[in-house]
């Protein structure tokens, strides 16, 4: 059961609790910043064509709520009550339907293929922003776009829900629409012959690394955070890694197809020596 502030007493928020919850929106890194948003939510938005769009791990709403604003029609799935909440308290975040659960298997609430139906929140909080104006919003039922950014596919740590995630992804979309993926590219060539580990911050506030299994691509990181009376606190969190080619072949078992991939929001080209990728791959007609 939900308390009005969409938290539930028995619910596990995963790896991003209160704790995480209440300091995301202060992450000084490069996703915050605002002119990498817009450049997110110009590309999202040609995406969308004037269709409604699902985010997977809408977390406190970096991405929907100025999706939203910039008048595409949005709905989310996210496990996390405490990031929920922080969404929630943005302006509009309230007008933004949400649905608890899983990305890999979690239904967006509302969501009915072959119906014009538009989604709900199930969050203990009021919620409806779906539209069927003709404008392709809500035809045939799916949506003309769903998108997972931030690395969030890697959240999926197993490879059966990574391809679960896919099909999920594919099931909410209609025919034609389109899955976007903003993911890094596995940074194995940074690893030094016969170690495993590869750091990503050091400073006086702490240190961050990553430990790799090449074996079953697991890549779990490490973030030791030296608190105000000079103690270490220790956090982990798993990640799988994945290929842009594996993924291309998660697309395909979901009866999706490449259309384009790039080296970041602003279309740059993606070549060898990218660190990452944006990727759109689309549904086929039946």
């Amino acid at each position: 059961m939900s308390n009005d502030d969409g938290h539930d007493d028995g619910h596990d928020d995963g790896y991003f609790g209160e704790d995480v919850a209440g300091r995301y929106d202060a992450d000084t890194s490069e996703e915050f910043d605002p002119g990498v948003v817009r450049r997110t939510v110009d590309f999202l938005a040609d995406q969308a064509g004037g269709g409604r769009a699902l985010e997977l791990a809408i977390g406190t709403g970096r991405i929907a709520v100025p999706l939203a604003e910039r008048g595409v029609p949005v709905a989310g799935i996210d496990m996390s009550r405490a990031m929920v909440a922080r969404l929630r308290a943005k302006p509009g975040g309230r007008d933004i339907p949400v649905t608890i659960g899983d990305i890999a298997t979690t239904t967006a609430e509302g969501y009915a293929a072959g119906t014009a139906e538009g989604n709900a929140s199930t969050d203990g909080t009021a919620g409806g922003n779906a539209s069927t104006d003709g404008n392709g919003n809500g035809d045939g039922g799916g949506y003309a776009l769903a998108y997972l950014v931030f690395n969030t596919v890697m959240n999926l740590a197993t490879q059966e829900s990574q391809v679960a995630c896919f099909r999920n992804a594919a099931a909410h979309l209609r025919p034609g629409g389109r899955f976007v993926v903003e993911v890094m590219v596995p940074e194995l060539r940074k690893i030094p012959h016969g170690q495993n580990v590869v750091p990503f911050h050091t400073g006086p506030d702490g240190c961050s690394y990553t430990v790799y299994d090449t074996v079953t691509q697991d890549a779990t990181c490490h973030y030791v955070t030296v608190t105000e009376d000079g103690r270490g606190q220790v956090t982990s969190t798993p990640f799988r890694y994945v290929w842009p080619a594996e993924l291309d072949l998660m697309a395909q078992l979901a009866g999706m197809r490449l259309r384009e991939r790039w080296a970041g929001w602003s279309r740059e080209p993606f070549t060898q020596d990218s660190t990452r990728h944006v990727s759109v791959w689309e549904k086929e007609a039946v």
